[in-house]
């Protein structure tokens, strides 16, 4: 669980990453940046809540990431992070 939580937060890491460094070559203002950190600030909670269960839950979310995984499928962190406002004009209630 806990290498699964650091892989995530690490991609999460980098979307916050390429926004500075677009705000560095004049691509973003602040304001767009700061926007950026938010919604890192609501996908790493939601990614903290998930992987941080104890007892039996434990096995039940590694089974969900391991049935996922082996689908080829994943949790959209970063989508999940993003605010209910942006979720309405993208038509998505991820």
């Amino acid at each position: 669980m806990s290498a699964y939580h650091e892989a995530r937060l690490g991609e999460l890491v980098e979307h916050v990453g390429r926004a500075v460094d677009r705000f560095r070559a004049g691509q973003l203002d602040a304001f767009e940046v700061d926007g950026v950190i938010h919604q890192y600030h609501r996908a790493a909670q939601r990614l903290w809540t998930f992987c941080s269960q104890s007892g039996a839950q434990v096995e039940a979310t590694a089974q969900v990431i391991e049935d996922m995984a082996a689908e080829g499928e994943a949790i959209d962190w970063w989508q999940h992070g993003m605010s209910a406002k942006a979720r309405r004009a993208e038509g998505s209630d991820a």
